[in-house]
């Protein structure tokens, strides 16, 4: 279950999960990126991806607030999920 999927929309309702073959494929790359942030305590939600790739992801637990966010974002998620997606054309962190 993703980030999306577990929070409200509005009149509590749930979002409906994207579908499209690159979130899936995301999604699904997503589980092996998780292991550095879970190792220090931190997770990442997937929230949406774009069809011009962009990736939206959110840090939670450790990771949320953490100064080295930035980097841990950019030459760790965001590297890994380009080389097992190379649909994926950058990843950015919602708060």
């Amino acid at each position: 279950m993703t980030f999306v999927a577990r929070f409200a929309w509005p009149f509590g309702k749930r979002r409906p999960e994207n579908t499209s073959p690159l979130y899936v494929e995301v999604r699904d790359a997503l589980s092996d990126v998780q292991a550095y942030a879970r190792s220090h305590g931190g997770q990442i939600h997937l929230v949406d991806v774009t069809d011009d790739g962009l990736v939206k992801i959110k840090l939670t637990g450790t990771c949320n607030g953490c100064p080295m966010s930035d980097v841990t974002l950019k030459l760790g998620v965001e590297r890994q999920l380009r080389e097992l997606v190379p649909a994926v054309r950058q990843v950015v962190q919602v708060r």
